[in-house]
């Protein structure tokens, strides 16, 4: 048995750690203006399909057909590009953490589509947790809203783990409803999912250097392919 004393000081002791608790993960770290490399993180992927619709590819190939893409945008534009998968893999979403985390002086970009059961409910998400993501958050929403017939669904604070885990700027784009008709087949599309990397490159270099500095793509021939089964 404790002495009173003894007892007091272990009470408090407990106290504090208690409170202490809930801020276990260390402060983020704001590269916005100096990162050399950015974590691409393709949603989903092996026995996790993610939405999947009639309409449209799964998820998992579609975001995995839109981070690939990115990432060799990003390296065209000198950036040191990491990607959590770049195959039909599954990837634990703690894992996925760990390896944003792990890289130096970085940026974490998540990529996914979205879903619901109201098929009418169209448009662009993009989250972020910390607040020194917010403004590559905002940048990635503007770029995809120059697309035609782009709807604008909010940036929005979430605490989803690969975001919370994070000690760089990190975000979660979502970049259409595949559970819509019209997005789910515009996910098929190989000209479109092009068009969102680009966008989403465009805003990460704008983070990092400021307008104008984005060499986009040369212009696309019209039409498009479906993602490969």
């Amino acid at each position: 048995m404790l002495r009173p004393f003894a007892a007091a000081v272990a009470v408090i002791g407990s106290l504090f750690l208690a409170s202490c608790g809930t801020v276990q993960q260390p402060a983020v770290k704001n590269t916005s203006r100096s990162f050399t490399t950015v974590v691409v993180d393709a949603g989903h992927g092996g026995k996790d399909n993610g939405a999947f619709r009639r309409y449209g590819p799964p998820e998992k190939q579609a975001a995995l057909d839109v981070a690939t893409r990115l990432g060799r945008k990003l390296r065209e534009s000198q950036f040191r590009v990491v990607m959590t998968r770049t195959s039909d893999v599954f990837i634990p979403l703690d894992e996925r953490a760990a390896i944003g985390r792990a890289q130096k002086n970085s940026i974490f970009v998540a990529i996914h589509f979205n879903d619901t059961s109201r098929r009418g409910i169209h448009g662009f998400e993009v989250y972020y947790h910390s607040a020194v993501a917010y403004p590559l958050a905002q940048r990635v929403m503007d770029r995809l809203l120059t697309i035609r017939g782009a709807v604008n669904r909010g940036v929005h604070h979430a605490n989803f783990r690969v975001l919370r885990k994070a000690i760089y700027p990190s975000v979660l784009v979502e970049c259409g409803f595949l559970s819509n008709r019209t997005e789910g087949s515009e996910a098929g599309s190989s000209a479109y999912r092009e068009q969102l990397a680009d966008k989403i490159a465009e805003a990460i270099v704008d983070t990092r250097y400021g307008r104008g500095v984005y060499a986009g793509p040369a212009p696309a021939a019209t039409g498009g392919s479906t993602v490969e089964p």
